[in-house]
Formats: C-alpha cells, structure tokens, sequence
C-alpha cells in the first residue's frame, strides 16, 4: 500500500524546442528539460548494475535521492545506433510511456519507484530520452541478494508480489533478477518498466514472466527447487486471493 504522507502524483507536461517533458508537480514544482542532465545536480554520481539498459546516476533533490536513467540501445542494434530510437509521435516514445505507466501503477498502491521526471528531445527522425524516479531507499537487488543474503530471500513474499502486478495486468517487458528489489523491511519491488504495459490477465504472458525470471536466476547460478517452489506456492496463494501478510 502507498504511505499516506506521500502526495499524490500531478502530472504535468511542458514542450519546448523539438520535445517536451512530463513531470510530477508535487515532486517538482518548476520542472526543467536542464534537471535530466547528469551534470545540473551536484554530487550526483554514475549507478552500476541498477535500471536495466542506459546510463545511470543517482541524484539528489528536495525529493530526496532519485535514479536519473538516459535510455540507450541494447543488443546488436546497440552496437550500431548508441541512444536513439525511432520518433513515431509522442505517444510512441518510450520515457513517456514508461513514466504514464508507473504513475497508473503507483497510483494502484503496487509497489514500483514513483516516476518524477521524464523527458525527449527529436533530432530529425530520432529522438534521444531521460526519466528520473525515486530511487527505493535501503534496497538490493535479488541477484544481490542471491551473493550477500540468500537464506533470507522471503521466496514466498516475492511471488505474492509478482502476482499482485499480474492480477492488475501489469506487464514487465524484461523481468529479471536485476529488477526485483528487496528493501529493508523485505518489501518487494519491480523496477525498470521500459517496453511494459496493462494487458487483461491471461496465463500466457503471466507464466512467461516467471519463465523469464527463472531463466534469470539459472543464468546467475540457479535457484534451489525448494526456494522456487516457495515462490510458486506464494505466487499461486496470492492469484487465489490469499494477503502477502498471511503468507510464511
């Protein structure tokens, strides 16, 4: 569930030359295209290993710390085109869709950074883009969490958790151990929605997510049959309706 102290989001988009930004005026109240530079905030510094494909730096603002993420090309496309992306309209442009689709996903109470900043700018044919969210405080990643602490993975936790995304139709594009989060308190978070949306609930998409994570974590040195099972077992509980709280 959402912290009652924390405000609602109030998106608003701004245009200037060749793009424009979204933004949440509650986070930050005179947004500027100049915020999605690395170099506007002081002290910020270069994240390894967090936010899935791109660039990306922690900064620091009234808001707090925030990951500022520039989108950037993977695979063999990547070797050859470095950080731009085909420009089919705005609705198309990936930090935009990224950025309406956490703030929905926010707003439902599911546990995913809150979007504060994102931004595109066209150049001809292509366009180059930037978001910024609240990065989730005290938190590793589960293949850190594998290496640092793998007897307390709360297995059951996490597939009561996947299965809350699913049962609102959230899919996550590349769902991996990179982009599951455990903070401090053992709350589970997805970050990283690029390429995600709402879909109506189907078993096929659903059960091709924790495909994917699966192959994941054997790519990291597998998982044991008994910790997956609790994953399952919490995953299954939770689509029946069963609260992550009453869950082992």
């Amino acid at each position: 569930m959402q912290n009652a102290h924390i405000p609602t989001l109030d998106v608003q988009r701004a245009a200037f030359a060749q793009g424009a930004i979204l933004f949440d005026r509650h986070s930050l109240p005179q947004a500027t295209p100049r915020m999605l530079d690395p170099t506007f905030w002081a002290g910020s510094n270069a994240l390894e290993g967090r936010g899935g494909r791109g660039s990306a730096w922690l900064v620091h603002g009234r808001f707090g710390d925030a990951v500022l993420r520039h989108y950037r090309r993977g695979g063999l496309v990547g070797r050859w085109v470095d950080d731009r992306y085909l420009f089919l309209g705005e609705a198309s442009v990936r930090c935009v869709r990224e950025f309406q689709l956490l703030a929905r996903l926010y707003e439902r109470g599911l546990p995913v950074p809150r979007p504060l900043l994102a931004g595109w700018q066209r150049s001809g044919l292509s366009y180059r883009a930037d978001l910024m969210t609240l990065r989730v405080p005290d938190s590793r990643t589960l293949a850190e969490c594998r290496d640092v602490a793998a007897a307390d993975i709360p297995w059951h936790r996490i597939g009561a958790t996947l299965a809350r995304f699913h049962r609102e139709g959230a899919f996550h594009a590349d769902l991996n151990a990179h982009n599951v989060l455990l903070d401090a308190r053992d709350v589970v978070w997805l970050i990283d929605f690029d390429r995600g949306d709402l879909r109506v609930p189907a078993r096929d998409w659903q059960q091709g997510n924790l495909r994917r994570l699966r192959r994941s974590l054997d790519k990291l040195g597998g998982v044991r049959d008994e910790d997956w099972s609790a994953l399952l077992d919490g995953y299954t509980r939770a689509m029946a309706g069963t609260s992550p709280d009453e869950l082992p």
